[in-house]
């Protein structure tokens, strides 16, 4: 057999993603985005209004290319971002149940990207591969099962293959690959104690996290994590069991993190990614362990209309894009471990790579105390309430949630937007108190807790007049 007749026999089979997989992944990435929203939901005005953290005019001056992509700058009310949220939400409706499903994807990119530029402080890693996965999924047949816009499919071949899905597949090993590469540059992640100091750090665990902390089981974890990312590139080059034994247990490593790690729906969204790996057996499992859900929804979705033909992009369009999409991920991944220069990048590859914990753990406990003064002298917790708390026990409970824990444990690197985080506090804590603050001065107290705890440090990142 000629390396040709052998590329086209091999090749679909590794590059090539079952339907039922990319409507998973669909249902999955449209669920998590929901999800997201609901968090985000109950400090809309904090983090994205002028009347929070970070006013449109404050934007503007510390990011002026980045707020330009943002439809939040449109107005500073809590009535426009409430309604993008909305619009948002609808969208990943739209894209859970398949309609328009590369449409949706896309409209989901958009909005995603917008929030997300809206205030940085509050993103994740998490949040950019959700955004890349839906971006990909703009190129993908989306729609072929389990999708009111599976009606309209007269010729489903049970696979996808193209550029787009070699795309997607390569995106999701890229992000385990350089994280690998920046983890094997690490000593405490080769001598396998990286773990153990990450569950140190009260503020990262939550849930069960604190039950394993200081366990053997995190040493054995830590050798474990790593040997898997290092064999992530068989996710695409391995077939049948082996490939579905790795996703499995990258998904269980995930699914772990999601239990004991302050990460918000980062674990959820890589689980969500790993779907597009399963073979058409485990699809074939599914679909008959769930025939009689489906069949229910089947019976109502024949009720509503269905999608009339819109006009579409050419396939060959389609994948000319997805194949530069390919190239400039390829381009980024390299250069941003290192192994390729990019000349005139507006923005350094090495700040925006998939670093998770790497290829130092954090080791380095920390939390927020932001101390006011009010005007009749009395010094006060403007954050929080009460006296301030320099000495905690706990320092997860300081953060209300994954959000606070993101911009709090930032504000320390970004000192232009400081000043709005001072007024912010001095503004909610004049409407829901009877006295009033005079000046709010904003301390970040760290605990280092590599190669044992020491004493915890202040930093004060300025004083402000309210």
């Amino acid at each position: 057999m000629s390396l040709l007749a052998s590329l086209r026999e091999t090749l679909p089979a590794r590059v090539g993603i079952d339907t039922r997989g990319l409507a998973a992944v669909r249902i999955a990435l449209g669920l998590l985005v929901l999800c997201d929203l609901a968090l985000r939901l109950p400090d809309i005005a904090a983090f994205y209004t002028d009347a929070g953290v970070l006013p449109r005019s404050l934007l503007a001056a510390a990011y002026p290319t980045i707020s330009r992509l943002s439809l939040y700058t449109l107005s500073g009310s809590l009535a426009w971002a409430l309604f993008l949220f909305g619009l948002t939400a609808l969208a990943a409706v739209a894209l859970v149940v398949g309609y328009r499903s590369r449409l949706a994807a896309f409209v989901l990119f958009v909005l995603l990207l917008s929030l997300h530029a809206r205030n940085l402080l509050v993103a994740n890693a998490g949040n950019w591969l959700l955004r890349r996965l839906l971006l990909w999924c703009a190129f993908l047949p989306l729609g072929r099962r389990w999708a009111l816009d599976a009606r309209r499919v007269v010729d489903d071949r049970g696979r996808a293959v193209s550029v787009a899905t070699l795309g997607v597949l390569v995106q999701v090993v890229v992000v385990y690959a350089v994280n690998a590469v920046l983890k094997l540059r690490g000593d405490l992640w080769v001598e396998g104690s990286a773990v153990q100091y990450i569950y140190r750090v009260d503020s990262l665990t939550v849930g069960l996290g604190n039950l394993v902390a200081g366990t053997p089981l995190l040493s054995v974890g830590s050798h474990a994590w790593l040997a898997l990312l290092v064999c992530s590139p068989l996710l695409v080059l391995a077939r049948g069991r082996v490939r579905t034994a790795l996703v499995a247990a990258l998904a269980g490593g995930h699914l772990f993190m999601f239990a004991t790690l302050r990460l918000g729906v980062f674990p959820l969204v890589s689980v969500a990614s790993l779907l597009v790996f399963l073979p058409p057996s485990v699809w074939d499992r599914v679909e008959r362990r769930t025939e009689r859900v489906r069949a229910r929804l089947r019976d109502r979705a024949a009720a509503l209309p269905t999608p009339g033909d819109w006009p579409t992009v050419p396939q060959s369009a389609t994948q000319a894009l997805a194949a530069v999409a390919l190239a400039f991920v390829l381009v980024w991944s390299l250069a941003s471990v290192g192994f390729l220069t990019v000349p005139a990048a507006p923005v350094d590859p090495e700040e925006r790579r998939w670093d998770m914990f790497a290829p130092y753990p954090k080791t380095e406990d920390n939390w927020s105390v932001p101390v006011g003064t009010t005007t009749d002298g009395q010094r006060v917790d403007a954050f929080r309430g009460g006296e301030p708390q320099f000495v905690v026990d706990d320092s997860g409970k300081t953060y209300p949630n994954v959000s606070w824990y993101l911009y709090l444990t930032s504000l320390p690197d970004a000192p232009t937007l400081r000043p709005g985080f001072a007024d912010y506090l001095c503004d909610r804590w004049d409407r829901h108190h009877d006295s009033q603050l005079t000046s709010v001065e904003l301390i970040h107290v760290t605990q280092e807790m590599y190669p044992e705890p020491s004493a915890p440090e202040r930093q004060s990142l300025g004083a402000f007049d309210c």
